[in-house]
């Protein structure tokens, strides 16, 4: 699967995908084949954290 490379982009494509169809972030990455490690890093670097609790990148 490709992903946005845009950071801001890619945020909004995860937290909809996170919103909509999945019960959290491992079930996603999971699902779609990602490297979670490298998605969470890729936001971090643009400044965005995942908040379990609520489901989304902040």
């Amino acid at each position: 699967m490709s992903l946005p490379q845009d950071p801001f982009m890619l945020l909004s494509y995860v937290n909809t995908q996170l919103r909509d169809n999945f019960d959290s972030l491992d079930d996603m990455c999971a699902s779609l084949d990602i490297d979670k490690d490298a998605l969470v890093a890729k936001l971090a670097e643009a400044g965005f954290e995942y908040v379990a609790s609520i489901k989304q990148f902040k």
